[in-house]
């Protein structure tokens, strides 16, 4: 390295941008340990600080990619086409979405992750699953994907291993609603899985890590705008995260809820949304012509139960408890479950998504620090909707933990998420609030 860490940290810390020998070069001995944890750590404060250009996040996301291997893709003959969210709370879209896009005809290389801050890791809904492997070697992955059409798995040591330990780093360091490193993580991720398309979900709102409209495009801006300067086609849907996907946070209890959307029976808002962005893959693969054609075909695939059968197949070739599927009692479950009253008559006016996340943290179906375990059993679930009507002494959302200690703020932080006014409420936020395709830009 020819110029010193800390200079690195210095130029960033000072608003200067990177050049490309200075982000590789620091990538690289971070990788290999050279660099350790609290000069990265100071780095990613002062991006988060200070942002990056459009090209240094490029510069960023190359050298990430390139601190390991890619997956060699090249013997799946079907379209290869992913889907990433950008984290939410009750977002179990990718485990709907994956052998739904599956079944309608498309390859999916998914490489996902666990949970950051308050928002739960696909990975780690699915260990939830008895058996399930998430560490498959490159082979594996793309065996998988060649024989179902879907695969959810880890990276592999060797697949970005820059991510792997910049991905844990800034969970715990306060860095982690930064687009410049959201960016790089999820891209880089991407480039490696060799894909054809991406189509990105932004959340939105309180239990996103962006907050506003504003944000959240400029996040999805940028990742359209890194796809395109690396020569991946990627378009984005800005989708509202105030209130939770569906009725269950936790990550057993959203497989349980993933199974019956994958059976015909999905809450509308998690239905709406897989629809929208499945049909979004089928036009990115040309394999339909409009959305209004992909989302019709994509709505019928669903009520077929053909992905069903796709994700009994994936988990069968993961090494999971296919049985689940029928058997939601051989995931893990809570000790104890408790209901969260509601304390007036009238109809619910906000579901905050930040606290029911924080409830379920607090419950330990998340990461404190890095080395923490998941609770895959706790959780909230069976919770109501903006808009719908509730009596006095209802219930408003069930609890599931295994922890008498963490009860009492569980308890607090659900029942602050809910309110409720006298008369009818709007719902009209739109649960897709802009798309992005990068085409005016």
């Amino acid at each position: 390295m020819s110029m010193l860490p800390q200079w690195i940290i210095e130029k960033k810390r000072d608003g200067e941008p990177l050049v490309e020998s200075e982000i590789r070069d620091f990538i690289q001995g971070y990788t290999t340990g050279l660099i350790p944890d609290y000069q990265m750590s100071a780095l990613a404060m002062a991006i988060f600080f200070n942002g990056m250009s459009s090209e240094e996040t490029s510069l960023l996301t190359r050298a990430m990619l390139e601190s390991g291997e890619t997956v060699n893709t090249s013997s799946i003959t079907r379209p290869k086409i992913d889907k990433h969210s950008s984290g939410g709370i009750g977002d179990k879209v990718s485990i709907v979405l994956g052998p739904l896009a599956a079944a309608c005809g498309l390859a999916v290389p998914m490489i996902s992750g666990r949970g950051l801050g308050i928002t739960g890791g696909t990975l780690d809904k699915l260990e939830s699953i008895p058996g399930y492997r998430t560490a498959l070697s490159s082979k594996e992955f793309v065996d998988i994907v060649g024989k179902c059409g879907c695969s959810i798995t880890a990276q592999t040591p060797r697949i970005v291993p820059a991510d792997r330990k910049l991905y844990a780093l800034r969970d715990v360091t306060g860095t982690v609603p930064s687009i410049p490193l959201i960016v790089a993580s999820i891209m880089s991720k991407k480039l490696a899985a060799g894909l054809d398309g991406l189509v990105l979900d932004i959340k939105c709102g309180t239990g996103a890590f962006m907050k506003t409209r504003a944000d959240a495009c400029s996040l999805g801006s940028a990742l359209v705008e890194v796809g395109r300067s690396t020569g991946l086609p990627t378009r984005a849907l800005v989708t509202d995260m105030n209130q939770p996907i569906g009725r269950t946070a936790g990550n057993a209890l959203e497989i349980v809820e993933s199974i019956e959307t994958l059976r015909g029976n999905g809450p509308e808002d998690l239905v709406t949304l897989t629809i929208a962005l499945c049909a979004r893959m089928l036009v990115l693969a040309r394999a339909k012509r409009d959305l209004a054609t992909a989302s019709d075909y994509a709505a019928r695939t669903l009520k077929s139960g053909k992905a069903l059968g796709v994700f009994a197949d994936m988990l069968a070739l993961h090494g999971g408890e296919r049985g689940v599927i029928d058997d939601p009692s051989l995931l893990p479950r809570a000790r104890v479950v408790k209901p969260i009253m509601a304390a007036s008559t009238g109809f619910v006016s906000r579901v905050d998504a930040e606290k029911i996340g924080k409830a379920c943290l607090v419950l330990g179906a998340g990461r404190r620090l890095t080395t923490d375990t998941v609770d895959h059993a706790v959780g909230v679930s069976d919770m109501v909707k903006v808009g719908e009507h509730v009596t006095a002494g209802q219930s408003l959302a069930t609890l599931h933990s295994n922890r008498d200690d963490a009860m009492f703020e569980a308890e607090e932080l659900a029942a602050a998420a809910f309110s409720i006014a006298g008369a009818a409420v709007s719902t009209a936020q739109p649960l897709i609030i802009e798309e992005l395709t990068g085409e005016d830009s």
